[in-house]
């Protein structure tokens, strides 16, 4: 059994528990996931069943988008509302629409962020939220990310709440734009909620609960190949054999651009291959052989 899932991940369950309900739902060992979410999180988790696995690493890189809520008046050590309170300002005035809608445009395009202390990233071989909980002081340096849209969807005035849709790229950590948006607007703020509405090409409409899927099981599957946003390269069928061996195909045509392509031969799908615009050359990066 070998595809990908789109699933709807609940609040309260880690990816990881996730992964261990559907390998019982479909029974499969081999599970492997496109972008973890926080347990605090919802949203649009894509799982990779069987040989699928082998291709997540081509979904890392997807863009992917948000619905979050940010509360205005505090600030909190991990950025959502399970950290500890480490600053606060009662009774916070909300700057109008206009004046925070003039605030998210500058967060639109590429940024400079710096990722919350607790997260998965790995500061001496340790993750860092394992540092920050031992009380050690964790610096993560600041990194570029890409904003490609960001709106003021709705303001809650009373709550001092406001909801925002974020599209970005790949490596942006949504915690830290609450944050740093509080910050613009002379306010603390933190992530109350957050739900994933896409990654590349998997969107919430088309996503499963996890009760769902132990009804559906694998008509929920999606073929391997059309779960992933690259472009396709049709083979010569006499040049398949040479595919599966790891022998590069010369390819001179001028709109090819460098990069990872899906490989086909007559509608049948090889794997990924990666083209060397300088060779001329398209290089077999993973077969798919037919089982």
């Amino acid at each position: 059994m070998d595809g990908f899932i789109n699933v709807l991940k609940p609040t309260g369950l880690s990816s990881h528990d996730v992964i261990d309900i559907v390998r019982r739902i479909f029974k499969q060992k081999r599970v492997g996931h496109a972008g973890t979410l926080d347990p605090a999180a919802a949203g649009i988790l894509p799982l990779a069943l069987g040989r699928a696995a082998r291709l997540v690493e081509y979904m890392e890189g997807a863009d992917k988008s948000y619905r979050a809520e940010i509360a205005f008046g505090y600030a909190t050590d991990t950025g959502d509302v399970y950290g500890e309170v480490i600053e606060s300002v009662p009774h916070p005035t909300l700057p109008t629409e206009e004046e925070m809608r003039a605030v998210l445009a500058r967060f639109v395009g590429e940024i400079q962020q710096r990722p919350p202390a607790y997260s998965a990233i790995k500061i001496g071989g340790q993750r860092a939220y394992d540092l920050a909980r031992q009380g050690a002081e964790v610096e993560i340096e600041a990194r570029t990310v890409t904003i490609h849209r960001l709106e003021l969807v709705h303001v809650d005035a009373v709550r001092r709440r406001i909801l925002i849709d974020v599209d970005c790229a790949k490596g942006t950590y949504i915690r830290s734009l609450c944050t740093d948006i509080g910050t613009a607007l002379g306010l603390p703020a933190t992530m109350h909620f957050l739900l994933r509405t896409r990654v590349g090409g998997f969107v919430l409409a088309d996503s499963y609960t996890l009760e769902e899927l132990a009804e559906v099981r694998e008509t929920a599957l999606c073929a391997p190949d059309t779960a992933l946003d690259l472009p396709v390269y049709e083979l010569a069928p006499q040049r398949v054999k040479a595919f599966y061996s790891g022998l590069s195909t010369s390819e001179r045509r001028m709109e090819l651009a460098e990069g990872c392509y899906r490989v086909y031969a007559e509608g049948v799908f090889l794997g990924i291959g990666h083209y060397d615009a300088a060779a001329q050359e398209m290089y077999p990066a993973k077969a798919f052989p037919p089982v």
